[in-house]
């Protein structure tokens, strides 16, 4: 279904809904991003209503670059570029520059909606990229697909990455239980900018083994996944009453971001966000695990949130939620 309500219309444009048996999810016209998600009326993502703003990132997706550049700056194929700087507090450009643009209907269907946009040149970027993403809800949760084809005559830097929240529901982050395949974290500066690539071995940032998160607060990118059988990585979240989310990547994105919040955001958020990424941050810079997109190149990835309800829930509930993913 689309909806567009009499009045004032949604600070995040057009809404898209899907669903398939108990599972619903919207995705939004600005940034093409995920607004909720939810199965059997509870939220598997920490979202926003309707009529809220997209705060915090909640959704969003990143894209042609997530996290952050320093000074908004970066040289390639022999320029200097500026882009704007958005991160006014640490001077950086930050999450790239389609989360705010209105993104196009493509296709929809009542399990599936297809979002597009194409980024033009502006300042600092110098390429056309036409950027897609599919939603599918099916038996496993869902299902996230981006497409982003250079249609320039250019060869263009990329990156992406999507920024869900995954719900604590009416429980606190320090009472979750997180597990992280990654063998190393990245040590960041005060302003969020990478200083070193470290082992996680005898860290607080190793969550290899399931643990609570308790006091410790997260805004750190892992590398070094560990696959499983099918070739994706999972980063799941246990809540103390069973109920459970994974938000899993295919071999497309090589690193995550892990990020509780502090403060009034750690509890205004309601979750915990589990980011997949092509690269870390400042890879514009730096060229770690940056796609060099040649012109009529497409890049694609798929990842996903797969729930798990709580014990007592229903089985018919759980059979339909608890999919391999």
């Amino acid at each position: 279904m689309t909806t567009s309500a009499a009045g004032p219309p949604p600070p995040t444009g057009l809404q898209w809904s899907i669903g398939l048996g108990e599972q619903e999810a919207t995705v939004v016209e600005v940034g093409g991003g995920l607004r909720s998600y939810t199965v059997g009326g509870r939220d598997v993502v920490a979202g926003y209503g309707p009529q809220e703003p997209c705060r915090s990132g909640r959704g969003q997706q990143l894209v042609p670059w997530p996290n952050r550049i320093r000074d908004g700056r970066y040289a390639f194929a022999g320029a200097e570029h500026q882009l704007a700087v958005t991160e006014v507090a640490k001077h950086n450009a930050s999450h790239g520059l389609a989360r705010w643009a209105l993104w196009e209907l493509i296709e929809h269907e009542p399990c599936s909606v297809t979002v597009g946009y194409r980024l033009h040149p502006q300042p600092g970027w110098d390429h056309f990229l036409d950027l897609r993403t599919t939603y599918v809800v099916d038996d496993g949760g869902l299902v996230v697909t981006a497409a982003a084809r250079n249609v320039g005559s250019r060869t263009a830097p990329f990156g992406y990455g999507a920024h869900p929240y995954l719900a604590t529901g009416s429980g606190r982050v320090e009472d979750t239980v997180l597990t992280v395949p990654a063998a190393s974290w990245v040590e960041v500066d005060e302003r969020s900018l990478p200083v070193a690539t470290s082992p996680v071995d005898g860290t607080a940032y190793d969550f290899r083994t399931p643990r609570a998160i308790g006091a410790q607060l997260l805004d750190t990118a892992y590398t070094g996944v560990v696959r499983d059988g099918d070739g994706r990585w999972r980063v799941t979240l246990a809540l103390p009453d069973g109920a459970q989310a994974t938000v899993w990547a295919d071999s497309a994105f090589a690193w995550l971001q892990v990020f509780t919040g502090a403060g009034h955001l750690r509890k205004d958020t309601g979750g915990v966000a589990v980011e997949p990424l092509t690269c870390p941050a400042d890879a514009f810079n730096s060229g770690d695990s940056l796609v060099l997109l040649e012109p009529g190149d497409e890049w694609t990835g798929t990842w996903g949130i797969s729930p798990t309800a709580a014990p007592g829930a229903g089985a018919a509930a759980e059979n339909r939620v608890a999919g391999a993913g």
